[in-house]
């Protein structure tokens, strides 16, 4: 089963710098060049520079990750940065509005050190996302020179009985440490709770709550297999600690029973079909689906766009500049086409249009890898790069979103999903939190 700690963190120190959104910043993967650099300008100590720190002009690509340890160095010695006196739990709250409603949710959770366990059957970590060995590469190279984990993880768990919720809602009844709105508008609060303070009921209650089942990982999975990577290459080279710090990952740790998770999906938009393949593709779409031709797009985008949609049904949206319809998967039709990984593997939507892009538009794993898909967050945009014929655009395919319990049950079976699977919101701050490989 999952062993979950406290640790002593560091934090920005909020009398040194000022306004704390000025430092954090949102994980590396979802950092654009334009981003990065408005980032690097907003303040010389944003967390940008030790997560994602820039390649500078007369530099060797690795002297970057050399750098950011150098400035992690001079932060503590400084004081910008300074660690906990206890070993603590971090209580996390996000309240924000789900992209393309109106509609606003809040999540909490807790941030603590997981013991690291190899991927494997019979782990109490599982994993639902196949990595690439790029971003693996990076993550390494930064984690080696800095020691230090940027942001967490995000790792679900399930406490039916209500009471990790209960008693994440007490400890947040207090003022928080820190109270931070990222760029998006969503509201970042933290507390720190001390395991030996005066809730360290609360903090025994949560880490035996996350730790009572394997914990499936949402968000984070590269930086997951770096930390193993760290953790053997540490255990190598070192003989005679007991239980060193390196053997930990940091982890937001989410309850998926009693509360409401965002899971956006990412619709797909097919290019290169031509007249003839759109025609070929509304000719054979009935061969897999049912089809309700809609009016309009504003039918679509009210129909994929609600906060509220729920995924695992088979229903998809298709829009050509010849038209659009709601489908629902014949799943019999599916059958033929549905090899390996286990039954909730081949259930999933996602799955579903995989099969459906190879049958009815051609578009295989080496098309994907050719770029004959675009993708899109956002079913306004997905139908604009139709209707403009943008690089090539002819066909939108809109899903609902995945629901968690999918996600889990993938990761159960030891399968992984196709990717642009899923894509938890919000991302959890980078730089609110650090996790040192000490004690």
């Amino acid at each position: 089963m999952p062993q979950i700690r406290a640790f002593r963190g560091l934090r920005f120190d909020q009398d040194a710098i000022g306004d704390l959104s000025r430092v954090v910043c949102p994980p590396y993967d979802v950092i654009g060049p334009e981003l990065h650099q408005t980032l690097l300008a907003r303040h010389p100590t944003n967390a940008v520079r030790l997560d994602l720190p820039e390649v500078q002009a007369g530099e060797e690509p690795d002297d970057r990750y050399r750098r950011a340890a150098k400035t992690l160095s001079n932060w503590r010695v400084d004081g910008t940065l300074r660690q906990d006196s206890h070993s603590s739990i971090y209580v996390y709250e996000q309240t924000y509005r789900v992209p393309g409603s109106d509609q606003v949710r809040m999540q909490r959770g807790f941030i603590g050190r997981l013991r690291l366990e190899d991927l494997e059957p019979g782990s109490g970590v599982l994993a639902h996302e196949k990595t690439l060995s790029a971003p693996k590469e990076d993550r390494y190279k930064l984690l080696r020179a800095t020691g230090v984990n940027t942001s967490p993880v995000v790792g679900l768990y399930a406490d039916p009985s209500g009471r990790s919720v209960q008693a994440l809602g007490a400890i947040t009844s207090r003022r928080p440490e820190a109270d931070v709105a990222d760029d998006d508008a969503v509201r970042h609060r933290l507390w720190a709770v001390p395991e030996d303070g005066p809730q360290a009921n609360f903090v025994k209650l949560l880490l035996e709550a996350a730790g009572k089942n394997p914990i499936t990982i949402a968000d984070g999975h590269h930086r997951y297999e770096t930390a193993l990577r760290y953790r053997d290459e540490r255990r190598a080279n070192k003989t005679g600690e007991t239980d060193p710090a390196a053997d930990y990952v940091m982890m937001l740790f989410l309850e998926t029973t009693k509360q409401k998770l965002t899971v956006l999906p990412t619709h797909r938009i097919a290019r290169g079909l031509g007249e003839e393949g759109v025609r070929d593709l509304l000719d054979h779409v009935e061969w897999l689906f049912s089809v309700k031709p809609v009016a309009d797009r504003k039918e679509l985008e009210a129909a994929f766009g609600s906060a509220d949609a729920s995924g695992g049904q088979g229903r998809f949206g298709l829009w050509t500049r010849n038209g659009g319809a709601i489908l629902k998967a014949k799943r019999d039709a599916f059958e033929v086409s549905l090899r390996g990984g286990g039954l909730a593997l081949r259930r999933l939507d996602v799955t579903l249009l995989q099969v459906a892009l190879d049958r009815l538009c051609g578009i295989d794993a080496a098309a994907i890898t050719a770029g004959r898909l675009a993708y899109s967050k956002s079913v306004s945009e997905a139908l604009d790069w139709v209707d403009a014929a943008k690089g090539g655009a002819d066909a939108a395919f809109l899903l609902d979103p995945t629901p968690v319990s999918e996600i889990a049950a993938v990761a159960a079976e030891g399968d992984v999903m196709p990717q642009k699977s899923t894509y938890f919101y919000p991302k959890a701050l980078t730089g609110l939190i650090i996790n040192p490989h000490e004690w």
